[in-house]
């Protein structure tokens, strides 16, 4: 399921969200134009897990074999050859990763994907913790995000990047503060996308679940995604969000609802 809009305004513009959702996209480019496809910078500002266990380690990552050219190396079906190399120094404390791997993105799947989750929720959780207020949320969210991976794999030497712990945090801090919020979404079925209108405790809870699930089945088989920055995040945002619900520190919710009608869209 895509989420295309919520029914709950904002009563503030969000321009903290659209600030991440700027920065984030500066460090992608940033990326795109880095050496081989910016995984230095990956290297050096991702949080690898053995390196915040012993920052002083020289650490081995594996990474897209390259030629002296700088070109990708592929086998005979066309995949790309993976090596480990000394991983690039970092120039900032390893606990500081924690947050600054949140700025970065493994491509552009990853990046969009991540950038419009946040654009469709940020603006309401925005508007109920306050500007300053919802920038520290969001950092610290991504922080406990990455610290939930970290503990799960303290000994991974796979850099770990993407806003989506950061994220999940305020799809957490949505979902209890906006419990009656209704989400139009996409639900692709074969040739036909559908449009539906869930609850936002259905289509969040849908997404916490699938996460949970992946998450228990990466214990056992590791994964290229991090689930459990998402868990940890989800269950961060949730946390930090009542607490402040609770001693009344949040802002009032903006009154009304957006409408907006359902329909089908056939692709040929």
């Amino acid at each position: 399921m895509i989420p295309l809009r919520d029914n709950i305004p904002s009563s503030t513009f969000p321009f903290v969200n659209y600030a991440i959702i700027v920065a984030c996209g500066l460090v992608f480019l940033l990326q795109l134009q880095g050496e081989g496809e910016g995984q230095a910078l990956v290297e050096q500002y991702g949080m690898i897990p053995v390196r915040v266990s012993d920052p002083g380690a020289e650490i081995d990552v594996p990474g897209v074999a390259r030629d002296p050219e700088g070109r990708m190396l592929v086998d005979r079906s066309g995949q790309p050859v993976i090596d480990t190399h000394p991983a690039a120094p970092s120039p900032v404390p390893a606990w500081a990763t924690l947050v600054t791997c949140i700025f970065l993105h493994g491509g552009w799947l990853h990046f969009l994907g991540n950038m419009w989750f946040l654009f469709i929720f940020g603006d309401n959780v925005e508007d109920r913790f306050g500007h300053v207020g919802f920038l520290v949320f969001y950092v610290a969210a991504g922080a406990a995000a990455s610290a939930a991976h970290y503990f799960v794999n303290p000994a991974s030497p796979i850099p770990t990047i993407g806003a989506s712990g950061a994220i999940a945090g305020v799809m957490g801090a949505y979902l209890l503060l906006y419990p009656h919020a209704r989400v139009l979404a996409i639900v692709p079925l074969f040739v036909l996308f559908y449009t539906v209108v869930l609850p936002a405790p259905i289509f969040l809870g849908i997404w916490f679940l699938i996460q949970t699930f992946q998450g228990i089945a990466s214990v056992a088989q590791a994964t290229g995604v991090a689930w459990w920055a998402h868990i940890g995040g989800f269950v961060a945002g949730m946390g930090v969000a009542w607490i402040l619900k609770m001693a009344h520190y949040l802002r009032p919710p903006a009154n009304g609802t957006r409408p907006y009608e359902t329909h089908r869209v056939r692709f040929r």
